[in-house]
């Protein structure tokens, strides 16, 4: 009779195998996690339902329960070459290099033959190396010269060539120049230095320091940026039209002067009868962001906004979004507000597509520029007193104040632990109290957590992002908290809504917008991401 059951929930485990796989490939991830969830709890002795259930976990970015499953697999079955595959791809996807080439050299040993292993075990060698290197030439953070003092927009560009010194009458004069001292001797060698001085000095003032006249893009006339420009630059940026580097440089060294002002907790004033927009992630999908606008209006000091971190990396177009929200910034600071994201850092640039397409749309100095400006991002937001926004989530302990997050020294990269590290990376659970993070970093927190934060502060609602959601948005832990996902379809796989919360003071009580995804050029999400990672997704 015992048998007959044990057959029985095999046989039901499989069912429900069969159904989370359907929901897998139709890129319902959720629910596939659930069934495969239903497998595990009927017969937790099959190692294919944990590896399973660890890549549904990779495809909704919870790599830290994707490893925990993964390495269940790999319990159940170490001869089993699909969990260290699985671990491995969570640990990659999580910049832990050194971890996942450990599982691949364990793929490649249980699987020999296998050309897939070969390959991502050799592309997973190259991606330790280059981190070998990098640790080998970094220079300590104390003595890191700042990027931004190095750069003066005034001087890039090119101005027509100077009538009375062309390119062709500069090389001659050297030329003739040389000749005189090939002729003469080395007397007049002091003679030449002047004369080549004078010559270069020429040549430089006449072809530099304007921009070029056959650049047809969008050009700030002076010091300011006008809602004309931004107009202009967002027309060609959606013709896939490029900006002149000299305007990026402006865009990005203003802002940080901005920002570089700003407390790391920033409290926003909605005068009565006005409103605020909070928009969460948008991750470079750049046509979305038009189409919020469309709906919602340009940003200004009527119509501001909050974008909630998370602006960068997966979709293709970070570049123009950034460039988007940093040139409204100049344009009227308190007609856009910016908090920093778990994706405004280094480490995730480097693995998720910003800063390859920095490298490929501007420059090489663009992506150190970037870096340090993203350090100088506020990380949290109260509105009106009421509302505090913040890209991730709450603490490890209680009793934490606003206080304490203005406290918080913010111009570096997010750490491993700590208030900074938990307001970026942190997620809410269903149940009271705090778990592991599903995703590796930070930790989840339950809605006791949530209620006793808001009433330590005397806030009423907590809003965060962070997270793709069905509906573009989950109001949980009795409405005291709201998540709000702005990347429609995201990474053109999830089928999701996208969202964004108007709040009109004073009652300041959440207006939820929801929309669909609108088309894009055909370039792929993750087209700059690392070699290595575009092989798993």
């Amino acid at each position: 009779m015992e048998s007959k059951n044990e057959n029985s929930d095999v046989s039901h485990a499989e069912e429900f195998k069969n159904q989370a796989n359907e929901a897998f490939k139709g890129h319902k991830f959720s629910n596939a996690i659930d069934l495969y969830t239903k497998a595990i709890e009927l017969n937790g002795n099959n190692a294919v339902y944990w590896a399973n259930r660890a890549f549904a976990h990779t495809k909704l970015e919870e790599y830290g329960s994707a490893i925990q499953d993964a390495s269940k697999a790999i319990e159940v079955d170490s001869k089993y070459s699909k969990g260290y595959y699985r671990r491995g791809a969570a640990y990659l996807a999580m910049g832990k290099f050194k971890d996942a080439l450990k599982d691949f050299q364990q793929v490649k040993r249980l699987s020999p033959n296998d050309p897939d292993a070969t390959r991502k075990l050799r592309e997973c060698e190259k991606a330790v190396m280059k981190l070998k290197f990098e640790e080998a030439i970094s220079v300590p953070v104390s003595e890191r010269r700042s990027v931004a003092e190095s750069v003066d927009f005034h001087t890039i560009g090119n101005k027509p060539r100077s009538s009375f010194m062309p390119t062709k009458t500069a090389l001659a004069a050297v030329v003739a120049a040389v000749m005189v001292v090939a002729v003469r001797g080395f007397a007049t060698t002091e003679i030449l230095m002047v004369l080549v001085s004078v010559v270069l000095g020429a040549f430089w003032w006449g072809s530099s320091g304007k921009v070029e006249p056959q650049y047809s893009g969008a050009r700030i006339e002076g010091e300011e940026v006008s809602l004309d420009f931004v107009k202009t630059m967002m027309e060609d940026f959606k013709n896939q039209k490029t900006l002149h580097k000299r305007y990026a440089y402006q865009i990005v060294l203003q802002t940080r002067q901005i920002l570089l002002a700003l407390p790391s907790l920033v409290d926003i004033s909605v005068p009565n009868g006005k409103h605020i927009t909070v928009c969460g992630d948008v991750h470079g999908q750049f046509y979305d962001l038009l189409n919020i606008f469309e709906l919602n209006g340009l940003p200004s000091e009527e119509n501001p906004y909050l974008f909630n971190g998370d602006f960068v990396d997966r979709g293709s177009f970070s570049v123009e979004i950034i460039l988007t929200l940093f040139a409204f910034k100049c344009m009227c600071p308190s007609s856009i507000y910016l908090a920093r994201g778990n994706h405004e850092s280094k480490s995730m640039n480097k693995i998720y597509g910003f800063e390859g397409e920095v490298r490929s749309k501007l420059s090489e100095k663009f992506v150190d520029l970037f870096a340090e400006v993203f350090c100088y991002l506020p990380l949290a937001h109260v509105i009106n007193g009421k509302v505090f926004v913040v890209h991730g989530g709450l603490f490890s302990v209680d009793g934490v104040k606003l206080s304490d997050i203005r406290a918080i020294d913010r111009f570096c990269e997010p750490p491993e632990e700590g208030l900074m590290c938990e307001l970026l990376w942190s997620d809410p659970q269903p149940l009271p109290g705090r778990g592991p993070s599903k995703r590796g970093v930070g930790l989840s927190f339950g809605g006791d957590v949530t209620k006793r934060f808001l009433q330590d502060n005397n806030l009423e609602l907590l809003v965060r992002s962070h997270e793709v959601k069905d509906e573009g948005y989950e109001v949980e832990h009795d409405g005291k908290l709201i998540t709000v996902f702005s990347a429609p379809n995201y990474c053109d796989q999830m089928g999701n809504k996208g969202a964004f919360i108007r709040f009109e003071a004073p009652d300041m009580k959440p207006n939820i917008v929801t929309f669909s995804a609108v088309p894009h050029p055909d370039v792929k999400p993750m087209a700059y991401a690392n070699n290595f990672l575009r092989m798993f997704n």
